[in-house]
């Protein structure tokens, strides 16, 4: 069964303390912030389950706003971008805290997830 093109996008998860999801653009946004560890990565995987369902997905990751990101945050990450490539879509992270950029260059994911400073539709 394929699902009728006339059927509504499904609603982005609910907005919770860790991650809340909008539409900027061409662009699916998942911003997250927090700590982001073992306890709280569920809260992630249900916004980035959902921004990456649908048939190719463009999803930012903005981690601008995170206090704590461990490697239970990389493993949804990295679940999420295989979800999104396998749509033929695309998840990128948006990053400028030195700690964050050096967990991705530390767990060798920085290639995998070259961090934008900045949503490309903010001003400079």
């Amino acid at each position: 069964m394929t699902p009728d093109d006339d059927e509504p996008a499904p609603a982005p998860p609910v907005t919770n303390q860790h991650a809340r999801t909008r539409v900027s653009g061409p662009f699916t946004v998942v911003e997250v912030s927090g700590e982001i560890d073992v306890a709280t990565a569920h809260l992630l995987a249900e916004h980035l389950d959902a921004a990456t369902s649908g048939p190719g997905p463009d999803v930012l990751v903005d981690l601008r706003y995170v206090d704590f990101f461990d490697c239970s945050g990389l493993r949804v990450l990295c679940r999420a971008d295989r979800r999104a490539r396998e749509r033929d879509g695309r998840l990128r992270v948006v990053a400028d805290q030195p700690r964050v950029l050096r967990l991705l260059r530390a767990s060798g994911l920085a290639g995998r997830f070259p961090a934008l400073p900045r949503l490309p539709d903010e001003p400079v």
